[in-house]
């Protein structure tokens, strides 16, 4: 088995759960929860390992990808998927092009427009070379070793009390629920979820055979998140708890320059630019992977598709900005399309019809199927609160 294979698409999962949102909302969080936030972190690491292998074992056993699944479970819902799927991933991406324009405005002093086309044109370029799978790969996995390193750098130099952070890890003084979902919704909701099996599936990794692989691939996936996300966790921590003020305007920058200056505000661009730019590469190649299968033209020019969905993310962002609205309907969306991918997967990996003689492990249906209800519940829940907000 292919390990460089393997590695690329968790980093490929990976780097596309670590956007801007992954490093505004755990600053966010861990500066109102402190070192309480270790203990959503665990939890979320535990719900996002369930969700994925679930995802990708029953994608590998099927050889199908999600939509086509979905289509087999019951007919039209794959439509329904898809279209949430590539909303979402389009609303993201205007929110990930514009965070690869803030890295590179704080790395160089150029206008964010300006650096969301540089960034536009890079993404662009890794889907034009002839080996744009590998080219992908590879690309994820040096952003992603770069990132983690100067994340683990930075959360060294701000000295965080890590046996307090260790100890409410496990006794928290309050469990936020809605930090929870908004992690996990993050780290494995939307696109996110299928995005490396959907690799794993394009590459030929694939059947019962090839399970173990698959499902050591998907945890490695959640782990790198995980790395980063406790780096970034024990940084803010550190800035926190000597009572240092993060500037509400872009908290993650804040912490990047309170932990180490100048310095620490350029690893900052590099950080924001690596995580965004992956980002925008994972968004785009798995929205389109969920509409390729439709047609053998969409399935022929698939490239092609994929540097238009970039182009038309960039446009949007430079012509109108940020679109808040969008992104908020398209987060509230997001946090409902886990548990009807996941749950319709589970459906899928009892049906002979679909995965043959495979035999999904129980301890896995019980786990996924708690995701599911989890999920559902706070998802509803936050759709139900936002979108009144939104069309006052």
């Amino acid at each position: 088995m292919n390990w460089t294979l393997l590695m690329g698409a968790a980093f490929l999962m990976a780097t596309s759960a670590i956007g801007p949102g992954f490093l505004t909302q755990t600053t966010v969080f861990t500066q109102n929860l402190a070192a309480s936030f270790g203990f959503v972190i665990l939890i979320s690491i535990i719900l996002d390992i369930f969700a994925q292998t679930n995802v990708w074992r029953i994608i590998a056993v099927s050889e199908k990808r999600g939509q086509d699944i979905a289509n087999m479970v019951f007919p039209g819902l794959g439509y329904l998927l898809s279209f949430l799927i590539v909303f979402g991933g389009l609303a993201f991406n205007i929110g990930n092009i514009a965070g690869a324009g803030l890295g590179l405005n704080a790395l160089f002093g150029i206008s964010t427009e300006m650096g969301a086309v540089i960034a536009a044109v890079i993404a662009v370029f890794i889907f034009l070379v002839k080996e744009a799978g590998k080219a992908m790969d590879r690309f994820t996995q040096i952003a992603g070793f770069v990132m983690i390193g100067l994340m683990i750098y930075v959360a060294i130099t701000t000295a965080p009390p890590v046996g307090e952070a260790v100890v409410k890890s496990i006794a928290p003084d309050t469990i936020d629920i809605l930090a929870i979902v908004t992690l996990v919704g993050g780290t494995v909701g939307g696109y996110i979820t299928f995005a490396g099996g959907h690799r794993l599936l394009d590459a030929g990794v694939k059947g019962v055979d090839a399970l173990p692989e698959v499902t050591r691939s998907s945890i490695v996936g959640i782990l790198i998140t995980s790395v980063m996300r406790i780096a970034l966790f024990l940084a803010v921590l550190g800035v926190v708890s000597k009572g240092l003020q993060i500037d509400p305007a872009n908290p993650p920058a804040s912490v990047f320059q309170l932990a180490a200056g100048n310095i620490g505000y350029k690893i900052f661009g590099i950080v924001m630019f690596s995580a965004a730019i992956t980002s925008v590469v994972g968004a785009a190649y798995t929205s389109v992977s969920f509409i390729r299968t439709f047609s053998p033209r969409l399935e022929k020019n698939y490239k092609q598709i994929i540097i238009a969905f970039i182009v038309i993310s960039t446009l949007a962002f430079v012509s109108i900005g940020k679109p808040v609205k969008v992104l908020v309907l398209a987060g509230a969306l997001n946090g409902l399309i886990l548990p009807i991918a996941l749950g319709t997967l589970l459906i899928a990996a009892y049906k002979k019809s679909i995965v043959g003689n495979y035999k999904h492990p129980l301890w896995l249906t019980i786990s996924g199927a708690l995701v599911v209800v989890v999920m559902a519940w706070m998802g509803t829940y936050t759709l139900i609160n936002q979108l009144p907000a939104l069309f006052k």
